[in-house]
């Protein structure tokens, strides 16, 4: 099996990456890594005696802006790693998994579920490998620490996981976030944590030639807006009904239902962001979770239309705050959406903004840099 460094390289070479020290330096971590999960060593008969366990390998928390290679490097780790007892796994599904495991060990009512269901996850796994670590609700806040404890003290297992924030910004300004907070440094001690935040933007080089405002919508626009996800998130076209979804704390105990999301991107249509009744802080969320969101079906709008056309300022003002790349299918374009009606004059700082969103410049900005 050809080596993570040798991948590299060659990438390198045949002109698909540029040169990065971060990423060099993270590709020469996760190679050596993969060497060590690689390594047969076990104690010798006295050790096993004794109780020994083979020394498990330190794991890699890989960090930084949309689109600096965390996900390829990952790519590369998994495909390049020569043990079958490997998992790679987008970090939201894990969790799903993690919370129906609970429910099955509560039920048999034998005490603190948390060590059985760690057990039953880490069965024939020396490697567990996360796509975007994000912490966005209060019940997975609650059982990290003791879930991960039990995952990599316990039971061995070498954690390997991508996020797009520093551990130390993780479920910031959560519910109840002094509970996270041992998770923290539960990274910081067992994980190794790089940073990968060099200039290059591989993900917006995807992006190149693609627009972001699609009209009118329909078949056409609609492919368009499926390509850019699948372009910014790897994913398989052959598989988008089985991309997965989400349902995030927007506080006051409120939960908001993301239809499709990966890596940082999500999936709305303007009906449920803007037709339903939602408030800014549903917005904020949005924006601190996401660094692209993809918005279908946005209608033309009339005097008749004014709550959905506030709805809509104020998730663009908090779209455009935190610089989120924007993808939309619309009936028109922004000079059209709102062309009569209460707030139409404050309507106008949102078409500029709209305008603006889909400028070069714009997408070249990092997620919440502003």
């Amino acid at each position: 099996m050809t080596s993570l460094i040798s991948r590299y390289e060659t990438l390198i070479a045949t002109g698909e990456l540029k040169p990065d020290p971060e990423q060099a330096e993270a590709a020469l971590r996760l190679d050596m890594l993969r060497k060590e999960l690689e390594c047969t060593d076990e104690p010798g008969l006295i050790g096993k005696l004794l109780g020994k366990k083979r020394e498990r390998p330190r794991g890699v928390y890989l960090w930084g802006g949309v689109g600096r290679g965390k996900s390829m490097l990952m790519d590369l780790f998994h495909e390049s790693l020569g043990i079958t007892e490997k998992r790679r796994v987008h970090f939201h599904a894990f969790m799903l998994e993690v919370h129906a495991r609970l429910r099955e060990e509560r039920a048999k009512e034998l005490g603190d579920p948390i060590g059985p269901a760690a057990a039953a996850l880490a069965k024939n796994l020396k490697c567990l490998a996360f796509d975007e670590m994000v912490v966005n609700n209060s019940a997975d806040a609650q059982i990290m620490s003791r879930l991960f404890t039990a995952l990599i003290v316990d039971q061995g297992v070498t954690v390997v996981t991508t996020s797009n924030r520093a551990p130390g910004e993780l479920y910031k300004d959560g519910l109840n976030r002094e509970h996270f907070l041992p998770f923290i440094g539960l990274i910081e001690s067992e994980l190794d944590v790089l940073p990968l935040n060099g200039p290059v933007d591989y993900r917006l080089q995807r992006l190149a030639g693609m627009d972001s405002w699609h009209t009118p919508w329909g078949d056409e626009a609609t492919a368009q807006v499926r390509e850019a996800f699948f372009r910014l998130t790897d994913y398989s076209p052959d598989d988008y009904e089985h991309v997965p979804s989400a349902d995030i704390d927007v506080g006051g105990g409120r939960t908001l239902h993301v239809p499709k999301t990966l890596k940082g991107v999500a999936v709305f249509s303007f009906k449920k962001l803007c037709a339903e009744a939602r408030g800014a802080s549903d917005y904020l969320t949005i924006a601190h979770t996401y660094h692209t969101v993809i918005l279908v079906g946005i209608p033309l709008m009339g005097p008749e239309n004014r709550n959905e056309a506030a709805r809509f300022v104020t998730l663009i003002d908090a779209l455009y705050e935190a610089r989120v790349k924007l993808f939309v299918t619309a009936a028109a374009e922004p000079e059209e959406l709102y062309e009569k009606g209460d707030g139409r004059f404050e309507f106008e700082r949102t078409v500029s903004r709209l305008n603006e969103m889909q400028s070069a410049e714009y997408l070249a900005e990092g997620h919440g840099e502003a």
